[in-house]
C-alpha cells in the first residue's frame, strides 16, 4: 500500500525570517531552544534569528557538529531542561535540523538514542510526545526542513537514521535570504546534495506519483542553477531555486532513497569529517549505471525522464554529466581526492548493506556489487 503525506507549513521567499514569532505563537511556542552551529554564529544568522523574536526568552545550543552526534544531542537536551523549553528552532544546515530532531527524540523519550533507529526498529516507538520543531535551513541541500527522518552518529559510532511523521517540522521558514552568503564550495557541495535526493529519489520504485512529480521538477531547478548559485551566490533568483529544489528533493523523500546514500551514510560513520552532499556526488555515477539494469528504471525510462529535464540527449548521458557538472563546479570526482583507503572497503560495504535506505534502490545491490560501486567512484 502506497502512504503518501505531507505535512509541513512551508513559506518560502526572501524575507519569510520575519514569519518565526508568529509561527512560534502558533504552535505554542513561549520558550524555544535555538539548536545551531558555531558558524551559523558567527556570520551573524544567529542574531537575526533571535531579532525576529523580540521579547520572548530564548535558550541557545550552538555546539552541533558538521555530523550531529549522540552526545551533541545529550548537551543539547540538557540546556533544553535545564531552561524549561518548550519548543525547538532548528537553524542551519541539514546537520542542524537533525540535531534538533534527536534532541525531540531524546527530550521526551527514554533510554540511548539508537532504541529509536529505524534499522533497530525504533520508529514506532516515536511518538507525539516530541515538541513542536520549526526548522529554518540556511544552506540548500538536506531538506530536512521537511523530512520525517534524521542521521545522527549514535553512540557506538553507526551513523544511523532516525524516521518518524512525528518528527517533521511543524513549520520550514525557506528564506533565500539566509543562504546569499553561502561560501561557493558548501554552495556546491548542498547543491549537488539536493540533486542527487531529487534523483535517487525518483529513481526508487515505490508507487508515488506526485513525489516523481516533485522529484523531477526539483532536479530541473537544481540543475539549473547550481552553476549560477555556485559562481555568483548573490544571484537571487539561483538562491530561490536552488532552496526550492533542496525542499522539493525531501518532499520526495517518502519514496525512498538507494545505493548513493547506502553508501554515503556508512562512509560518513567511518569517516565523519567527509561532506555528506559531496559523497553523493561521487556515488551518484557509479550508482546510476548500476540502476540501468533495474526492470522498473527500464519500464518507466526514468532515466531518459531525468535526462530530458537535464537538458541531456539520453538516460545514457547522466553519469558523465554528472561528473563533469562536480568538475565544474571544483568538487572532487573521486574517493580517492577525498582521501579515501580502498582497506575501508569493508568497513563501508557492511554499513551500506545495513543501511536503511539499501533496499529501496530500484534493484537489489549484493556486498560484491557494492565493492564495483565503490572502485568506479575512486
Amino acid at each position: 500500500m502506497a502512504q503518501i503525506l505531507y505535512v509541513t507549513n512551508i513559506l518560502i521567499d526572501f524575507g519569510v525570517l520575519g514569519q518565526l514569532s508568529a509561527e512560534c505563537e502558533r504552535h505554542g511556542i513561549r520558550r524555544p531552544l535555538v539548536v545551531t552551529d558555531a558558524g551559523v554564529r558567527a556570520v551573524g544568522l544567529l542574531d537575526k534569528t533571535l531579532s525576529a523574536l523580540p521579547g520572548m526568552p530564548v535558550a541557545v545550543f550552538d555546539q552541533t557538529p558538521s555530523n550531529p552526534t549522540e552526545a551533541a544531542v545529550r548537551a543539547a537536551v540538557a540546556v533544553y531542561k535545564d531552561q524549561r523549553c518548550d519548543g525547538l528552532i532548528a537553524l542551519g544546515g541539514g546537520s542542524a535540523i537533525d540535531c534538533a530532531k534527536g534532541v525531540a527524540i531524546a527530550a521526551t523519550h527514554e533510554g540511548p538514542l539508537k532504541t529509536y533507529a529505524t534499522i533497530e526498529g525504533g520508529s514506532p516507538k516515536i511518538t507525539a510526545a516530541v515538541p513542536p520543531l520549526i526548522a529554518i535551513p540556511t544552506t540548500a541541500g538536506t531538506g530536512s526542513e521537511v523530512a520525517r527522518g534524521a542521521i545522527v552518529i549514535v553512540d557506538d559510532g553507526r551513523k544511523l537514521g532516525f524516521h518518524s511523521w512525528h518528527l517533521v517540522p511543524r513549520t520550514a521558514l525557506l528564506d533565500p535570504e539566509l543562504t546569499l552568503g553561502l561560501p561557493p564550495m558548501l554552495t556546491a557541495a548542498t547543491g549537488m546534495d539536493a540533486i542527487a535526493h531529487c534523483m535517487e529519489t525518483f529513481m526508487a520504485p515505490a508507487f508515488n506519483p506526485p513525489a516523481d512529480g516533485i522529484a523531477l521538477d526539483g532536479l530541473r531547478r537544481g540543475w539549473m542553477h547550481i552553476e549560477r548559485a555556485t559562481r555568483d551566490g548573490s544571484d537571487r533568483e539561483a538562491r530561490l531555486n536552488m532552496m526550492s529544489a533542496s525542499m522539493q528533493g525531501a518532499m520526495a523523500f517518502q519514496k525512498g532513497l538507494g545505493c548513493v546514500h547506502s553508501l554515503s551514510h556508512s562512509l560518513g560513520g567511518v569517516n565523519p569529517r567527509l561532506h555528506h552532499g559531496t559523497l553523493n556526488a561521487v556515488f551518484l555515477p557509479a550508482v546510476v549505471r548500476f540502476n540501468a539494469g533495474a526492470e522498473s528504471i527500464q519500464r518507466e525510462q526514468r532515466l531518459d525522464r531525468m535526462a530530458q529535464v537535464m537538458g541531456l540527449p539520453s538516460g545514457t548521458d547522466i553519469p558523465d554529466a554528472i561528473r563533469d557538472m562536480s568538475a565544474r563546479l571544483g568538487l572532487p570526482t573521486g574517493l580517492a581526492a577525498m582521501g579515501v583507503e580502498r582497506d575501508w572497503y569493508d568497513r563501508i560495504i557492511a554499513g551500506a548493506m545495513a543501511d536503511h535506505c539499501h533496499k529501496t534502490n530500484p534493484r537489489l545491490a549484493s556486498e560484491d556489487d557494492y565493492r564495483a560501486m565503490l572502485d568506479a567512484s575512486m
